[in-house]
């Protein structure tokens, strides 16, 4: 069992706005509704795993700027039982994204890099990593990590190998984009990575492989080949996927399962901003308490469908008790 979590990477203020409708370029549209709250990888999967479970120890490691923004993530990690060892860079702005979500709860993002984008190996205390489980994120959208290197490919890879020669199990997340920077930037960090959970478009994306049919279905044993491919190009235990329509993984030793999504309403859910992570957080959980594959997936899916329940990435989540619940209610 694992209890000691640090999670590293994107520290981001959201800046969530309900709108009636994405506009046509140079047209307007109305906002209805606007919140805030934390969101990239290491704000989302950290409070995640500590509001799952209160006993964890969880770090989240990142930079942000001496501002506004940057104050408001320290007090919510500190405020969610999360021990914030995060770097000041007055010279940059703490990252923020314009999220503007439609009334079908879909999502588009503007997003400002700030100090992410100088958070690199360097800020990384591995003399003093007190944990069990190192998850990093996002590849993709933290500038420095992603840089390349002569000998591991990545500057996130050669962070990666270095963390697990300490005997630390690692996980990586990376965001979705429309780019052919998938291949480059995230197959070098999958030979230093024990656990892996993407969704099933960047999953599709990093293996080259097709995921949906013509009719846009997700026939199984396409993504039974993608996690195959996974395990392949390097992932040392469980590779897991999600999409709309439940969880998959697939582990080296205890085979393959599968959880369809939770069966929530229309109606009870307010957005998607988080889910992704929410669905991390829930699969790293269920594998840090040696859950089965199928109940770590069911731990991840009812995480994720928590998240739902409220606009921005953090207000829906709860306990493990509260997961059992909803699962419960609502049934996969």
């Amino acid at each position: 069992m694992m209890n000691r979590i640090t999670v590293a990477g994107n520290l981001i203020v959201d800046h969530v706005k309900k709108i009636d409708s994405y506009p046509e370029r140079g047209k307007l549209s109305s906002i209805l509704e606007i919140s805030w709250g934390v969101g990239g990888c290491a704000c989302n999967t950290s409070v995640a795993l500590a509001r799952l479970d209160s006993s964890l120890s969880v770090t989240a490691l990142g930079r942000v700027g001496d501002d506004e923004n940057g104050r408001y993530i320290r007090g919510t990690l500190e405020q969610a039982g999360v021990r914030a060892d995060i770097i000041v860079a007055p010279a940059l702005p703490t990252s923020f994204t314009d999220v503007m979500s439609d009334a079908q709860g879909e999502r588009t993002f503007f997003h400002a890099r700030g100090a992410n984008a100088t958070f690199g190996p360097e800020d990384i205390p591995y003399d003093r990593l007190d944990c069990d489980l190192f998850h990093a994120g996002y590849i993709l959208l933290l500038d420095s990590m992603d840089a390349e290197d002569s000998v591991y490919g990545t500057a996130l890879a050669r962070t990666l190998a270095r963390v697990r020669g300490l005997g630390i199990k690692t996980s990586v997340d990376l965001v979705s984009e429309n780019s052919d920077r998938f291949s480059r930037l995230v197959t070098p960090s999958l030979k230093y990575c024990d656990y892996f959970i993407v969704n099933e478009t960047e999953a599709a994306q990093i293996t080259g492989l097709t995921v949906r049919d013509a009719e846009g279905a997700l026939p199984e044993k396409n993504i039974r080949r993608i996690l195959e491919r996974l395990l392949e190009l390097g992932v040392h235990e469980i590779a897991a996927i999600h999409a709309p329509e439940g969880g998959w993984a697939l582990s080296r030793t205890s085979g393959y399962a599968f959880v369809p999504s939770l069966d929530l309403p229309y109606e009870r859910i307010k957005g998607h901003v988080g889910a992704g992570d929410a669905f991390c957080a829930g699969m790293l959980y269920g594998i840090c308490q040696c859950f089965d594959l199928r109940r770590a997936l069911e731990a991840a899916a009812s995480t994720a469908a928590c998240c739902l329940t409220e606009a921005n990435s953090t207000d829906g989540l709860r306990d493990y008790a509260g997961v059992l619940e909803m699962i419960g209610q609502w049934g996969f």
